[in-house]
């Protein structure tokens, strides 16, 4: 029997955390407060997370994952190119065998905060877009990203999986009293401490100009410049762009493909009329 304890508090998540520090500067937190389960230390600011843990250890993202493993990255230049995967009984018959870590946040800059239309505060700066998860180790030397996208209704579903694991490895740099982000149109990866923003990687350097940190406000008036011009409704936006994601098209029955993370991609897989389909689009960034 489970002895009582004082306090059944879950671990505060990154956000929380975040928050929390700051909540002496930005005056007040506006936003929904997820009850804690009854056990199980979930993350606080991802909603259903049980079954986001629970689809990831499924077999359809299992076999997904074993679908795309099963070719080859494509080679060259071609832009949207679709090679069919073999459909097999069992997609990962002859893999070695692999694991999906537990998913974690993929946090993105908001329309409101690109716009200025929104406080330079982590609230409205940032919002969750998905989840992504890596694999416990490479499989024949390559390493690749589980993507789930939030259910309408609630829960999720598998978006797209795709190589590599860059954008797992910087969701995981996320620290009690940081959060980290992206901006996704230029691939950069940045680290939020209280209202300090600081880059992750080459493209977020080339984002802040070079400087080695800006406060929020500054880095909002950098977005602003960069985007307030692509928002939805404009032409970069029609693109599918703007999110950072290609949008999903129509296959020839009619039916819509899940949308798979294109832009600055290499490869990504993606449902089109039911059935697996590895797509491929030139870089639009380095790295």
């Amino acid at each position: 029997m489970r002895e009582t304890r004082t306090s059944s508090r879950r671990p505060a998540s990154p956000l929380t955390a975040l928050l929390v520090l700051s909540a002496s500067a930005l005056l007040s937190i506006v936003g929904p407060v997820h009850a804690a389960p009854a056990k199980d230390p979930l993350p606080a600011d991802i909603p259903d997370y049980q079954a986001a843990l629970d689809l990831v250890k499924s077999t359809n993202v299992r076999d997904a994952v074993c679908r795309f493993l099963s070719v080859p990255v494509p080679q060259g230049d071609g832009v949207g190119t679709a090679q069919p995967i073999p459909d097999k009984a069992d997609p990962c018959q002859g893999m070695p065998a692999f694991t999906v870590k537990d998913p974690l946040a993929l946090n993105e800059i908001t329309a409101g905060f690109v716009a200025g239309t929104s406080q330079p505060i982590a609230t409205e700066a940032v919002k969750l877009s998905g989840l992504v998860s890596a694999l416990s180790a490479s499989v024949n030397g390559r390493n690749v990203t589980v993507m789930l996208a939030p259910t309408q209704g609630g829960g999720w579903h598998l978006a797209a999986v795709r190589e590599g694991d860059s954008d797992a490895t910087y969701a995981g740099k996320a620290t009690l009293g940081t959060l980290v982000f992206t901006e996704p149109q230029i691939r950069g990866w940045y680290q939020l401490k209280l209202t300090t923003v600081e880059p992750l990687n080459d493209q977020a350097r080339q984002g802040l100009g070079g400087q080695s940190s800006v406060s929020l406000s500054d880095y909002q008036k950098l977005v602003k410049a960069r985007y307030a011009d692509k928002l939805p409704g404009s032409e970069y936006d029609n693109k599918g762009m703007s999110s950072g994601y290609g949008t999903a098209k129509k296959t020839q029955d009619g039916s819509l493909s899940t949308p798979a993370l294109l832009g600055g991609s290499s490869a990504a897989l993606a449902l089109a009329g039911g059935a697996f389909v590895l797509l491929r689009r030139r870089r639009s960034t380095t790295g």
